[in-house]
């Protein structure tokens, strides 16, 4: 029942009922970015979308780049903490589990028609080295590579460190694995984690 509810639940933020203009535009931005990306998305469209006049949208954001920005931080509390973190640390209560619990809600994600891919992979991909947004996705990137670090410690991992980023490869290897078509990924990612966790040595 607890996995039945997990996959009906929606990550995009929905407009209705939100009252002030900066609200609209930054519901209306994740909307669209999580949908098609930070890039193929117009200020126009977005102003459009959430029913904003153009002087309100530049009265709290001086550029798209702002918004972006925005967007990326509210991502990270609606996705890392409010649907990974949270989701892996309700269907599972020792460390390990919660680490392959990861895969399952991905397995769930990666089977909806909706399924987007993640915005911090493609932000940094497609950025310059020193833009600010591919920064700011990568510094997200490492928030979620930190949540599987602290993961590692408390089971107990040699060199957490290096386990979380072995692990995180893992992850972002099957959410490119499911954009090109192969919904099992996460399952299949599964297993090399079962096996992984196996054979991986606690401290001396």
């Amino acid at each position: 029942m607890r996995a039945a509810r997990a996959s009906r639940r929606r990550v995009p933020v929905q407009r209705q009922g939100l009252s002030s203009g900066v609200d609209r535009v930054t519901a209306a931005a994740y909307e669209l970015f999580s949908r098609r990306g930070v890039r193929t998305v117009g200020v126009d469209e977005i102003i459009a979308l959430s029913g904003v006049a153009k002087a309100t949208f530049y009265r709290n954001f001086a550029s798209k780049n702002d918004l972006i920005i925005a967007y990326l931080r509210r991502r990270h509390q609606v996705w890392t903490v409010g649907w990974v973190q949270a989701e892996t640390e309700q269907r599972a209560t020792s460390p390990r589990e919660q680490l392959l619990a990861i895969f399952d809600i991905f397995d769930e994600w990666f089977q909806k028609g909706d399924f987007e891919g993640c915005p911090f992979i493609s932000t940094v991909s497609h950025g310059e080295p020193k833009d600010r947004v591919r920064s700011e996705a990568a510094a997200q990137l490492r928030a979620i590579n930190a949540y599987v670090r602290s993961l590692a410690e408390q089971a107990h991992l040699a060199d957490p460190d290096r386990f979380a980023g072995s692990w995180h490869i893992l992850m972002q290897g099957s959410i490119l694995m499911a954009l090109g078509g192969d919904r099992a990924a996460a399952r299949n990612a599964r297993s090399i984690g079962e096996a992984f966790l196996a054979a991986y040595p606690k401290p001396a």
